[in-house]
């Protein structure tokens, strides 16, 4: 029964967030996503490898290769997965090991 009603207040506080919104009391929640990241600022403040630091979130060693030499930019979920490793990599490595 407590399942039930925490799912109930989460799904009414949601819609009472739209209504908000849709009546003009409330902006939408915005993401900033920024237009360059230092990927090897990143790498070397966190004292890893680009080999340790792709295989610990996710990325191919050729892609965190070509940022870092600028080759290639990072698509914008990447530059947001970024900004979160940047500021949290123990929360990004929890979400990854449990997933």
């Amino acid at each position: 029964m407590k399942n039930d009603d925490t799912n109930f207040n989460r799904i009414m506080s949601g819609l009472h967030e739209v209504l908000d919104i849709v009546e003009g009391r409330a902006q939408p929640a915005k993401v900033h996503v920024p237009a360059e990241i230092d990927v090897k600022a990143i790498r070397t403040n966190m004292g890893l490898t680009q080999a340790e630091f792709a295989a610990r979130f996710g990325f191919s060693a050729a892609a965190v290769r070509d940022w870092e030499q600028r080759r290639r930019r990072p698509e914008a979920t990447a530059r947001v997965l970024l900004t979160v490793i940047a500021k949290e990599p123990e929360a990004v490595q929890r979400a990854l090991e449990a997933a």
